[in-house]
Protein backbone atom coordinates (compact mmCIF):
# COMPACT_ATOMS: atom_id res chain seq x y z
CA UNK A 1 0.00 0.00 0.00
CA UNK A 2 1.32 3.01 -0.88
CA UNK A 3 2.22 5.59 1.99
CA UNK A 4 0.28 8.49 1.59
CA UNK A 5 2.00 11.10 4.14
CA UNK A 6 -1.74 13.63 4.05
CA UNK A 7 -3.58 10.49 5.79
CA UNK A 8 -1.62 10.81 8.69
CA UNK A 9 -2.60 13.74 11.92
CA UNK A 10 -0.19 15.83 12.12
CA UNK A 11 2.13 14.52 14.83
CA UNK A 12 2.19 11.34 13.01
CA UNK A 13 3.51 12.85 10.04
CA UNK A 14 6.34 14.98 11.87
CA UNK A 15 7.64 11.88 13.68
CA UNK A 16 7.00 9.40 10.24
CA UNK A 17 9.52 11.80 8.66
CA UNK A 18 13.21 11.34 8.90
CA UNK A 19 16.91 12.75 7.69
CA UNK A 20 15.91 9.55 5.24
CA UNK A 21 12.44 10.51 3.85
CA UNK A 22 12.30 11.63 0.26
CA UNK A 23 8.47 13.35 -0.36
CA UNK A 24 6.94 12.66 -3.09
CA UNK A 25 4.39 15.25 -5.13
CA UNK A 26 3.09 14.97 -8.33
CA UNK A 27 2.46 18.08 -10.76
CA UNK A 28 -0.20 17.89 -13.32
CA UNK A 29 -2.22 20.00 -14.97
CA UNK A 30 -6.47 20.35 -15.67
CA UNK A 31 -5.88 21.61 -19.15
CA UNK A 32 -7.66 20.64 -22.76
CA UNK A 33 -6.18 17.74 -24.06
CA UNK A 34 -8.55 17.58 -27.44
CA UNK A 35 -11.91 16.17 -28.02
CA UNK A 36 -10.99 12.76 -27.08
CA UNK A 37 -9.03 12.70 -23.56
CA UNK A 38 -10.22 14.81 -19.96
CA UNK A 39 -9.16 17.50 -18.70
CA UNK A 40 -7.15 15.77 -16.46
CA UNK A 41 -4.95 13.60 -18.17
CA UNK A 42 -1.60 15.19 -16.92
CA UNK A 43 -2.75 14.96 -13.28
CA UNK A 44 -4.20 11.22 -14.03
CA UNK A 45 -0.64 9.91 -15.25
CA UNK A 46 1.77 11.54 -12.84
CA UNK A 47 -0.60 10.93 -9.73
CA UNK A 48 -0.54 6.89 -11.12
CA UNK A 49 3.19 6.92 -11.54
CA UNK A 50 3.86 8.42 -8.32
CA UNK A 51 1.69 6.62 -6.44
CA UNK A 52 2.88 3.16 -8.27
CA UNK A 53 6.78 4.27 -7.61
CA UNK A 54 6.28 5.36 -3.56
CA UNK A 55 4.66 2.08 -3.37
CA UNK A 56 7.43 -0.54 -4.84
CA UNK A 57 10.63 2.08 -3.77
CA UNK A 58 9.10 1.39 0.00
CA UNK A 59 9.10 -2.24 -0.71
CA UNK A 60 12.68 -1.80 -2.27
CA UNK A 61 13.86 -0.18 1.06
CA UNK A 62 13.02 3.68 0.17
CA UNK A 63 11.65 5.77 2.73
CA UNK A 64 9.66 7.55 0.91
CA UNK A 65 5.88 9.30 1.42
CA UNK A 66 3.27 10.26 -1.49
CA UNK A 67 1.22 13.85 -1.10
CA UNK A 68 -1.69 15.22 -3.34
CA UNK A 69 -0.46 16.29 -6.54
CA UNK A 70 -0.32 19.90 -8.01
CA UNK A 71 -3.83 20.10 -10.30
CA UNK A 72 -3.43 23.87 -11.32
CA UNK A 73 -0.42 24.70 -12.64
CA UNK A 74 0.90 26.14 -15.67
CA UNK A 75 -1.29 25.79 -18.45
CA UNK A 76 -1.45 28.76 -20.63
CA UNK A 77 -0.16 27.36 -23.92
CA UNK A 78 -4.40 26.10 -23.74
CA UNK A 79 -5.61 28.87 -22.33
CA UNK A 80 -7.73 29.37 -25.61
CA UNK A 81 -9.39 26.21 -24.59
CA UNK A 82 -12.79 26.35 -22.51
CA UNK A 83 -11.67 23.74 -19.54
CA UNK A 84 -7.92 24.84 -19.08
CA UNK A 85 -7.53 25.84 -15.45
CA UNK A 86 -4.29 27.35 -15.14
CA UNK A 87 -1.70 29.86 -13.11
CA UNK A 88 1.10 31.97 -13.99
CA UNK A 89 4.13 31.19 -14.01
CA UNK A 90 5.04 33.50 -10.87
CA UNK A 91 2.05 31.56 -9.08
CA UNK A 92 3.36 28.25 -9.88
CA UNK A 93 7.04 29.69 -8.77
CA UNK A 94 5.39 31.05 -5.51
CA UNK A 95 3.52 28.01 -4.52
CA UNK A 96 6.26 25.55 -4.63
CA UNK A 97 8.52 27.91 -2.40
CA UNK A 98 5.53 27.84 -0.10
CA UNK A 99 5.16 24.31 -0.48
CA UNK A 100 9.06 23.95 0.91
CA UNK A 101 8.70 26.28 3.52
CA UNK A 102 6.01 23.74 4.68
CA UNK A 103 7.96 20.79 3.90
CA UNK A 104 10.84 22.41 6.08
CA UNK A 105 8.35 23.28 8.86
CA UNK A 106 7.32 19.49 8.97
CA UNK A 107 11.55 18.62 9.23
CA UNK A 108 11.49 17.04 5.65
CA UNK A 109 14.77 17.44 3.90
CA UNK A 110 14.44 16.08 0.32
CA UNK A 111 11.54 16.44 -1.97
CA UNK A 112 11.24 14.57 -5.35
CA UNK A 113 8.38 16.38 -8.07
CA UNK A 114 6.98 13.87 -9.73
CA UNK A 115 6.15 15.92 -13.01
CA UNK A 116 2.95 15.56 -15.57
CA UNK A 117 3.19 18.26 -17.40
CA UNK A 118 5.10 19.73 -20.28
CA UNK A 119 4.54 23.40 -19.04
CA UNK A 120 5.81 22.99 -15.75
CA UNK A 121 9.32 22.00 -16.51
CA UNK A 122 10.79 25.12 -16.26
CA UNK A 123 9.23 26.71 -13.11
CA UNK A 124 9.76 23.30 -11.66
CA UNK A 125 13.66 24.36 -12.33
CA UNK A 126 13.47 27.88 -11.02
CA UNK A 127 12.02 26.14 -7.82
CA UNK A 128 14.56 23.42 -6.91
CA UNK A 129 17.19 26.05 -6.54
CA UNK A 130 14.91 28.22 -5.01
CA UNK A 131 13.94 25.78 -2.41
CA UNK A 132 17.67 24.17 -2.27
CA UNK A 133 18.86 28.04 -1.48
CA UNK A 134 16.05 29.37 0.78
CA UNK A 135 15.38 26.30 2.92
CA UNK A 136 18.41 23.79 2.47
CA UNK A 137 16.14 21.31 0.98
CA UNK A 138 17.41 18.61 -1.32
CA UNK A 139 15.43 18.88 -4.13
CA UNK A 140 14.53 16.58 -7.16
CA UNK A 141 12.16 16.85 -10.34
CA UNK A 142 11.49 14.10 -12.91
CA UNK A 143 9.03 13.74 -15.52
CA UNK A 144 6.69 11.20 -16.95
CA UNK A 145 7.70 10.39 -20.47
CA UNK A 146 5.10 9.04 -23.29
CA UNK A 147 6.11 6.72 -26.01
CA UNK A 148 6.21 8.01 -29.87
CA UNK A 149 4.51 6.88 -32.63
CA UNK A 150 7.16 5.85 -35.30
CA UNK A 151 5.02 4.67 -38.14
CA UNK A 152 4.44 1.33 -37.23
CA UNK A 153 3.92 1.18 -32.83
CA UNK A 154 1.42 4.12 -34.13
CA UNK A 155 1.15 6.88 -36.75
CA UNK A 156 4.12 8.73 -37.54
CA UNK A 157 4.54 11.82 -35.28
CA UNK A 158 7.73 12.87 -36.78
CA UNK A 159 9.50 12.72 -33.30
CA UNK A 160 7.05 15.05 -31.42
CA UNK A 161 4.64 12.97 -29.19
CA UNK A 162 4.09 16.98 -28.00
CA UNK A 163 -0.01 17.04 -26.83
CA UNK A 164 -3.05 14.54 -26.78
CA UNK A 165 -0.76 12.37 -29.22
CA UNK A 166 0.30 8.42 -29.22
CA UNK A 167 1.53 8.24 -25.72
CA UNK A 168 -0.75 10.31 -23.94
CA UNK A 169 -3.56 8.29 -25.13
CA UNK A 170 -2.06 5.28 -24.95
CA UNK A 171 -1.47 5.91 -21.16
CA UNK A 172 -5.00 7.06 -20.36
CA UNK A 173 -6.37 3.98 -22.29
CA UNK A 174 -4.43 2.16 -19.57
CA UNK A 175 -5.14 4.10 -16.43
CA UNK A 176 -8.94 5.07 -17.37
CA UNK A 177 -10.17 3.95 -20.41
CA UNK A 178 -13.73 4.87 -19.38
CA UNK A 179 -12.76 8.48 -19.39
CA UNK A 180 -11.36 7.82 -23.40
CA UNK A 181 -13.30 8.66 -26.37
CA UNK A 182 -11.43 7.33 -29.43
CA UNK A 183 -14.23 8.13 -32.19
CA UNK A 184 -12.85 11.49 -31.36
CA UNK A 185 -9.62 11.04 -31.43
CA UNK A 186 -7.80 12.91 -34.61
CA UNK A 187 -4.43 13.52 -35.77
CA UNK A 188 -2.13 16.95 -35.70
CA UNK A 189 1.46 16.40 -36.34
CA UNK A 190 3.58 19.62 -37.79
CA UNK A 191 5.27 17.70 -40.03
CA UNK A 192 7.07 20.99 -41.66
CA UNK A 193 8.77 21.36 -38.24
CA UNK A 194 11.05 18.87 -40.79
CA UNK A 195 11.96 21.85 -43.08
CA UNK A 196 13.45 23.56 -40.09
CA UNK A 197 15.26 20.88 -38.27
CA UNK A 198 17.13 22.96 -35.71
CA UNK A 199 13.50 24.49 -34.31
CA UNK A 200 11.55 22.14 -32.54
CA UNK A 201 9.74 21.17 -29.35
CA UNK A 202 12.73 19.22 -27.29
CA UNK A 203 16.81 18.76 -27.78
CA UNK A 204 17.07 21.49 -31.01
CA UNK A 205 18.89 24.19 -31.11
CA UNK A 206 16.42 26.42 -31.37
CA UNK A 207 13.22 26.36 -29.55
CA UNK A 208 10.02 28.74 -29.75
CA UNK A 209 7.04 29.77 -28.03
CA UNK A 210 3.89 27.98 -29.09
CA UNK A 211 0.55 27.65 -28.17
CA UNK A 212 -1.15 24.34 -28.76
CA UNK A 213 -3.90 25.57 -31.60
CA UNK A 214 -0.90 27.07 -33.66
CA UNK A 215 -0.97 23.43 -35.10
CA UNK A 216 -4.64 22.86 -35.44
CA UNK A 217 -8.33 23.50 -34.13
CA UNK A 218 -8.35 20.62 -32.16
CA UNK A 219 -5.21 21.28 -30.18
CA UNK A 220 -3.66 17.95 -29.91
CA UNK A 221 0.21 17.70 -31.57
CA UNK A 222 0.51 14.18 -32.24
CA UNK A 223 -1.16 11.46 -33.76
CA UNK A 224 -3.58 9.42 -31.07
CA UNK A 225 -5.74 7.59 -33.29
CA UNK A 226 -3.98 3.76 -33.15
CA UNK A 227 -3.00 4.40 -29.33
CA UNK A 228 -3.97 1.46 -27.38
CA UNK A 229 -3.96 0.12 -23.75
CA UNK A 230 -1.32 -2.01 -24.45
CA UNK A 231 1.15 0.27 -25.55
CA UNK A 232 0.16 2.31 -22.34
CA UNK A 233 0.64 -0.77 -20.25
CA UNK A 234 4.21 -1.07 -21.37
CA UNK A 235 4.92 2.95 -21.19
CA UNK A 236 3.29 2.88 -17.31
CA UNK A 237 5.94 0.35 -16.51
CA UNK A 238 8.78 1.74 -17.69
CA UNK A 239 7.85 5.33 -16.19
CA UNK A 240 7.14 3.55 -12.62
CA UNK A 241 10.40 1.38 -12.76
CA UNK A 242 12.37 4.67 -13.86
CA UNK A 243 10.95 6.60 -10.89
CA UNK A 244 11.94 3.76 -8.45
CA UNK A 245 15.25 3.95 -9.86
CA UNK A 246 15.46 7.58 -9.61
CA UNK A 247 14.30 7.52 -5.75
CA UNK A 248 16.93 4.72 -4.93
CA UNK A 249 19.25 6.90 -6.70
CA UNK A 250 18.20 10.13 -4.63
CA UNK A 251 18.60 7.98 -1.39
CA UNK A 252 22.28 7.43 -2.31
CA UNK A 253 22.97 10.92 -3.81
CA UNK A 254 21.72 12.45 -0.75
CA UNK A 255 23.26 9.87 1.67
CA UNK A 256 26.90 9.79 -0.23
CA UNK A 257 30.06 10.20 1.96
CA UNK A 258 31.66 13.62 2.24
CA UNK A 259 33.75 14.38 -0.37
CA UNK A 260 37.63 15.16 1.25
Amino acid sequence: MTRRLHELAGPAAAAAITPASVVVIPTGAIEHHGPHLPLATDLITADAVASAAVERAVEAGVDAWLLPGLAYTKSDEHAWAPGTMWVTAETLLSTLVDLGRSLETLGATTVLFLNGHGGNVAPLGIALRELRRRFGLRTFATSVTVPCGDGESGGDEHGMPIHAGHGETSLLLHLRPELVDMSLAERHVPAHLGATPRIGFHSTPVSFGWLSDDFGPSGVIGDPTAASAAVGAEAFESNVAGAVESLLQITRFTHRPAEG
